[in-house]
């Protein structure tokens, strides 16, 4: 192991990338704490220090979390790589809707770049009304939430113009940052936008496990990294675990030449959604939040009886309901979004036009039909296990006194080991063009 990362650093090409790599990550890292013009720093800090213990607003936790903390420190990087997923979700979704984008997709590099062009156009509108959605809620106080103190309710300035500036430049650092992105994977290691989710949420696991240790002490301090090298274990595992269907080329002859005879496998993954779901229901029970927090009475009035009861069963990560419609959404989107990027019949035509076919199983619709009665019984654990591991946090939340964004657990686990994994993987591949020898034996 240690002479093949020997091997990495006395290799001059492969060298120049890490370093290339870890210099665009440092930059990304010093951006998350460069402070917006017209933001008082000191108030964000005061709020920071004041809200440490209980969690920050439920409504940004998750685009907290893909910041590095950036977010809620209204940094020029405070939007982070979420206006990035957000669109590229979209414009995925949006081949299911539009034909246009699915016959992009089919045209191979030059539409799969005409898509890329699409994702980064969107991201920019997405930042622009992310960033005045967040210098919106800033300016009424509520970013903190509804108990923040007096210095929590004048963290910008309040001039049209000063938030003009505020919004260029939230809006520019997303630009900035998709640009790192794209210089990582070409310039880097590759996966550059991966990379720097799994740096911003990396950067969250310090400070999240040592709220745990100042609340609960060193003995729960130990016990929660220990639960959380065994929930890694675990996930480790089962993304790495796949299905393998056989498939079978009967061969061609072309004019001399002979083609196909071949065999070889479709890998169908146990969780093919990847952190997705998870987003979209966390997404989706942040509304009714969102909703209830506009609805607030006025000074002296009683709340209505349906923002009491959103707030005392919809907005907080213990309560039993939210638990449970977390993990009924995210089981239920991932049946939604495996069926989106895997079709079978699109799989089954594709092996049909090229002499493939699965032993036992006739080529065409029982083909199809195969691959969708395979996938539905894989996604279905699959859609469990996503299940489980998102509620690791809120769990944690309940008795440890953490977060939601509890490290060892939910979107920021999954992205953890998904983006390590494959990273490892491209390092390894490198080093076997090179020295015929990889990272890992």
């Amino acid at each position: 192991m240690f002479r093949a990362i020997g091997r990495i650093f006395r290799t001059p090409d492969l060298r120049r990338k890490i370093v290339f790599t870890l210099g665009i990550v440092a930059l990304f890292r010093l951006g998350s704490f460069v402070p917006t013009p017209f933001v008082d720093f000191n108030n964000v800090q005061a709020c920071l220090a004041s809200n440490q213990g209980g969690g920050t607003a439920g409504l940004y936790d998750m685009v907290n979390l893909f910041s590095g903390g950036a977010l809620l420190q209204l940094s020029i990087f405070a939007l982070g790589i979420m206006p990035y997923i957000t669109a590229s979700i979209i414009t995925q979704l949006l081949r299911v809707v539009i034909p246009h984008f699915e016959t992009l997709h089919k045209e191979g590099q030059a539409g799969q770049a005409k898509l890329t062009q699409y994702t980064r156009y969107l991201t920019i509108a997405l930042a622009v009304l992310q960033s005045t959605t967040l210098i919106t809620v800033a300016r009424s106080g509520q970013l903190f939430g509804t108990s923040a103190n007096q210095a929590c309710q004048n963290l910008v300035a309040q001039e049209w113009w000063a938030i003009l500036i505020m919004i260029i430049t939230m809006t520019a650092g997303t630009g900035l940052i998709m640009w790192f992105g794209e210089l990582i994977t070409e310039r880097g290691i590759g996966n550059g936008m991966s990379l720097l989710i799994f740096t911003s949420i990396a950067a969250t696991f310090p400070s999240a496990l040592w709220v745990i240790q100042e609340q609960r002490g060193w003995e729960i301090f130990f016990f929660v990294i220990a639960v959380g090298l065994v929930v890694m274990t675990a996930v480790v595992y089962v993304e790495q675990s796949q299905r393998r269907i056989p498939v079978q080329y009967a061969k061609r002859v072309v004019g001399r030449r002979t083609y196909g005879g071949s065999s070889t496998y479709i890998p169908i993954k146990v969780n093919m959604a990847g952190v997705i779901p998870v987003i979209f229901a966390s997404a989706i029970l942040y509304l009714p939040m969102l909703i209830a927090q506009f609805n607030q009475p006025k000074a002296g009035e009683e709340p209505q009886p349906w923002v009491v009861w959103v707030q005392n069963n919809l907005v907080y990560g213990d309560q039993p309901l939210y638990m449970l419609v977390f993990f009924v959404l995210t089981v239920g989107f991932t049946f939604f979004y495996v069926q989106i990027t895997f079709n079978p019949e699109e799989v089954a035509d594709n092996m049909k036009k090229y002499s493939g076919f699965i032993p036992g199983i006739r080529a065409g619709r029982p083909t199809a039909e195969y691959l969708n009665y395979v996938l539905t019984r894989i996604t279905s654990a699959g859609s469990l296990y996503l299940g489980i591991v998102a509620l690791i946090p809120l769990i944690a939340l309940s008795f440890f006194g953490a977060n939601q964004n509890f490290p060892f657990g939910g979107a920021s686990i999954l992205i953890i080991v998904g983006v390590g994994l494959e990273t490892v993987k491209q390092i390894d591949a490198q080093l076997q063009q090179r020295h015929y020898e990889g990272l890992l034996k």
